[in-house]
């Protein structure tokens, strides 16, 4: 019997999608063992200006149970009888060792450098955490007891303690509860009262917008304003970051967009494997989930009046993600026994990364001395 026209067409668009689908899978295969290469896991050696390993310095991967729940953290010391910086990374959930890789901050030179993944996030994600401990009583607490982890560890009576936008909102009110512990408080892109200053941002977005004559941002905008309230309209959510990227006021001032700055650095990172990637972004929609909410609506000013220790803010003068105005007044307002606020003249939400060598040189000379002369003028 001969075959129709028809039959003849659907034989040759089935052998057409067979060999797409054949590439789809080869493709798909490829990417996920460029991605297994990409992942080995291993927490790069501190070195010498040659390259070579620094004999008796450490640098780890490690897990620690931490009330309860194995909690991760990389440790970094070119000598660890150095003083110990436990830093407190923001989101909430949102690790931030891997981009050390794209933006070397050098502080493990100066410090027995922490980077911790708090409760949920990272390293210390896991689908087993009962939801009910993702609390900030809970952020503070777990924060306590890394602190004295690390001053067992490494013989410390203090250690200094600094965090990083949504890591901040924890990390002051645990330097509030146990002052005892910390030599020093560093709030870098401070946290304050965030439903306010996503209103202040989004009103600098629209008028730079509107300046640069971008209709089509403009409209965005226009019809996707943040409220007081939270949670947050889940339009001004998905258009946020990218918005504020695209005039130079989210994470670093260069960066363009999220998914090139921050998602796909992440995915080749050669510190984690493939595993503690995925858990990375699991961990970020999980913690923000549970966390954020409270962390926007609070105003910390109300919440954190005074501190016993010695307060140091760094904030880029372009960082809208977190007010830098409202940082500087709220750390004018707060009561501490030394107080330093520097501005990063040509930075936004990160200038540990940005501007790297100054915030050494700050540290060293400032915080380490319990001194804050090199902070803005009044």
């Amino acid at each position: 019997m001969k075959k129709s026209p028809l039959h003849s067409i659907l034989k040759k668009v089935g052998r057409v999608m067979a060999m797409a689908l054949s590439i789809l899978l080869a493709l798909i295969l490829i990417f996920v063992g460029v991605l297994l290469w990409y992942s080995p896991g291993k927490i790069n050696p501190v070195v010498d200006q040659n390259g070579n390993p620094v004999p008796g310095s450490i640098s780890e991967k490690i897990w620690v149970d931490i009330n309860g729940l194995k909690q991760g953290m990389f440790i970094q010391s070119r000598d660890p009888n150095n003083p110990v910086l436990l830093f407190m990374h923001g989101g909430p959930g949102m690790p931030e060792y891997f981009l050390t890789e794209q933006y070397p901050t050098g502080l493990e030179n100066d410090f027995t450098m922490v980077w911790w993944d708090q409760r949920g996030a990272g390293l210390s994600y896991s689908p087993n955490i009962p939801p009910e401990t993702m609390t900030v009583e809970q952020y503070i607490s777990d924060a306590i007891a890394v602190t004295h982890y690390l001053r067992d560890r490494f013989h410390k009576d203090k250690i200094y303690l600094m965090a990083h936008s949504g890591g901040s909102f924890f990390a002051i009110q645990t330097a509030q509860r146990a002052p005892e512990l910390f030599a020093a408080y560093i709030g870098v892109g401070q946290i304050v009262y965030q439903v306010k200053s996503e209103k202040i941002a989004y009103e600098y977005m629209l008028a730079e917008y509107q300046a640069r004559d971008d209709t089509n941002m403009v409209n965005q905008l226009k019809a996707a304003p943040p409220t007081m309230t939270m949670p947050q309209p889940a339009a001004y959510d998905r258009l946020r970051d990218n918005a504020m990227h695209g005039v130079g006021v989210g994470t670093t001032r260069e960066m363009k967009t999220v998914e090139g700055g921050v998602f796909f650095p992440s995915w080749f990172s050669k510190q984690l494997t493939l595993k503690e990637k995925i858990n990375l972004w699991r961990g970020k929609i999980f913690a923000a989930s549970m966390l954020r909410n409270e962390v926007f609506s609070t105003d910390l000013s109300q919440k954190v009046a005074k501190l016993e220790i010695p307060v140091y803010f760094f904030s880029g003068k372009y960082d809208y993600t977190v007010n830098h105005e409202m940082s500087k007044a709220y750390l004018a307002e707060l009561q501490a026994p030394v107080k330093g606020f520097y501005t990063f003249e040509n930075s936004a939400h990160s200038p540990f990364f940005e501007k790297p060598d100054r915030v050494r040189m700050i540290l060293r000379e400032d915080v380490l001395q319990g001194t804050a002369n090199l902070a803005d003028k009044p």
